[in-house]
C-alpha cells in the first residue's frame, strides 16, 4: 500500500490532503468532524487582531456558476474573515490540536501591515501548539479595501516585509498565501523567498462577479438591492492555479520552494496532477462545501490505488514529475504531427465534429449523404476541437505521424519534416542565427 503520509516543511499530517481556510474550518466542531472523517490537515479560518469586531453581511454570501446538470462549477464569495472572537478561536485551536497530534493545525493571519500588530499575534498564536501559520496576502474582498488581505499580496515589496516580521518572531514554519490577481505570480513567490518564508500556498480567490439579476439590475450575491465583487474560487479556476503553481516549480529562483496547492481540488486526479506540477500538499474547500467532509474517503482511496499502480511509495515519488515537461511555446517541437481519426463503430452520427470543424476550424472532416463523417488529413491541422466537442469519449482520438507523412488520396505532404532540430523554425537559436 502506499504510504500517504505528508511531511510538509516540517509539518507532518496523515495524508497530503488539508482542508483550506474558509467556512469549513471556522470552528472546533468542523473541524474535529473534519478529522474524523479523515482529513490530513486544516488552516484554521483566517483570525484578525483583538479589537473592532469583524461584522459580515447577514444576507446572501455567495454566488455560483452551474454547468448544464446544474453541478457546481465555482463558487464566489463575500465573506470576510473570521467574525469569531480571536480568543474563543484560540482556545478551540489548541483543544483540537492537544486530541489530535498526529494531524496538521495551520492558522491563517491577517492583521493590518503593521510590525506590533504581527507581533502581538504570533506568541497567541504559537502557544497553542499549532503547527504552522499561514499568511494570508490574497483575499480580494472587504479585507483588501482595509489594506490587508490582496491589498498587501499585490506589493511585493510588503510581502516580503511581513514575511520577514513574522520569521523574526516565531518558531512556526512560515506559508505566504498568494494572490492571483496579479500579472505575474513569479514576484510575490520571489518576495516570500526573500523573506524567508518556508512556502508559498496558491492560489487565493479570484477576484469576480458570477452573475447580474437583471430585474433588480444588481450584481448577486444581493444585499438590500447592493452587489460587489468577491473571491472566486471551486473546479472553474482549477487551469489558472495549476499554471500559476507550475510557473513557481520550474522558475529558477523559486523551483526550490515548497508549494500547497489551492484551486478546485475535487477528486484524487485533481491532487496528483497538482502534486505533478510541484506541490507538495494539496487544500480543498469548494469540494467540500458541495459535498460534504466525507469525500476525503475517495481522495485518499484513490490516491493510494493510483500510487500502487504507477509502483510510487510516497507522494514525494511522483512529486515535480511533470515539472521538465512544462516549457514556454517556442521550445515546442513543430516536427510532431497529429491528425484526427474517427471510430466509426463507436460514432453516432451526431455531426458535432462536423459543424465545429466546417464553421469554426479548418473545414477538415467531410460528412458523405449517409452521415458517414471522416477526416481529410490535408486540412487537419490537429486541433483536437472535435475530439473535444464529441459527446462519445474515446470516438475521436489524434494519431501521431512521421515526419514527411503522406496523404495516401492526394499524394501530398501532411507531416512537415524541418529536419535537425536546430533548423527548425521553433528553435531560438535557429531564429537568432536567420
Amino acid at each position: 500500500m502506499a504510504d500517504l503520509r505528508s511531511n510538509f516543511v516540517g509539518i507532518k499530517s496523515t495524508n497530503p490532503f488539508w482542508l483550506a481556510s474558509a467556512p469549513p474550518t471556522d470552528k472546533e466542531y468542523n473541524v474535529r468532524r473534519a478529522f474524523e472523517a479523515g482529513w490530513g490537515g486544516v488552516v484554521w479560518k483566517t483570525l484578525g487582531s483583538e479589537g473592532p469586531p469583524v461584522v459580515n453581511v447577514n444576507g446572501p454570501r455567495y454566488g455560483a456558476i452551474f454547468g448544464a446538470d446544474r453541478r457546481l462549477l465555482g463558487l464566489n464569495n463575500i465573506e470576510l474573515i473570521t467574525d469569531r472572537p480571536l480568543q474563543q478561536n484560540l482556545r478551540e485551536i489548541k483543544a483540537v490540536k492537544k486530541d489530535y497530534p498526529d494531524r496538521a493545525v495551520v492558522v491563517s493571519l491577517m492583521v493590518p501591515c503593521e510590525e506590533e500588530a504581527w507581533k502581538a499575534i504570533l506568541p497567541v498564536v504559537e502557544e497553542t501548539g499549532a503547527d504552522g501559520i499561514e499568511l494570508n496576502f490574497g483575499c480580494p474582498h472587504g479585507m483588501a479595501e482595509r489594506g490587508m488581505g490582496a491589498a498587501v499580496g499585490q506589493v511585493p515589496e510588503y510581502i516580503e516585509m511581513v514575511t520577514r516580521w513574522c520569521k523574526q518572531n516565531t518558531r512556526m514554519p512560515v506559508i505566504v498565501k498568494l494572490t492571483p490577481n496579479i500579472t505575474n505570480i513569479i514576484h510575490p513567490a520571489e518576495a516570500a523567498m526573500r523573506g524567508g518564508a518556508d512556502a508559498v500556498s496558491l492560489i487565493n480567490t479570484i477576484n469576480s462577479i458570477t452573475s447580474v439579476n437583471l430585474d433588480a439590475m444588481c450584481p448577486e450575491p444581493m444585499i438590500d438591492g447592493k452587489g460587489t465583487h468577491g473571491g472566486y474560487c471551486g473546479p472553474a479556476v482549477k487551469p489558472i492555479a495549476m499554471n500559476m503553481v507550475a510557473e513557481i516549480a520550474r522558475h529558477a529562483e523559486t523551483a526550490n520552494l515548497s508549494i500547497s496547492a489551492i484551486g478546485g481540488v475535487t477528486t484524487w486526479r485533481d491532487a496528483a496532477e497538482f502534486m505533478a506540477l510541484g506541490a507538495g500538499n494539496v487544500q480543498v474547500c469548494t469540494a467540500v462545501m458541495t459535498y460534504g467532509f466525507r469525500i476525503i474517503e475517495e481522495m485518499t482511496a484513490g490516491l493510494s490505488a493510483w500510487m500502487d499502480e504507477k509502483g510510487y511509495n510516497s507522494t514525494d515519488d511522483f512529486s515535480g514529475k511533470a515539472v521538465p515537461n512544462v516549457t514556454d511555446w517556442q521550445y515546442l517541437n513543430l516536427n510532431h504531427v497529429t491528425k484526427a481519426r474517427i471510430d466509426q463503430d463507436a460514432c453516432i452520427s451526431c455531426g458535432r465534429c462536423y459543424a465545429a470543424c466546417e464553421d469554426t476550424s479548418h473545414q477538415a472532416i467531410t460528412m458523405s449523404e449517409d452521415r458517414v463523417f471522416d477526416v481529410d488529413d490535408s486540412e487537419c491541422v490537429a486541433c483536437n476541437l472535435c475530439v473535444n466537442v464529441c459527446p462519445v469519449e474515446g470516438c475521436i482520438t489524434m494519431e501521431t505521424l512521421e515526419p514527411g507523412a503522406m496523404d495516401e488520396r492526394t499524394n501530398t505532404p501532411v507531416s512537415p519534416d524541418y529536419g535537425n532540430w536546430t533548423q527548425h523554425p521553433n528553435n531560438p537559436s535557429a531564429t537568432a542565427a536567420e
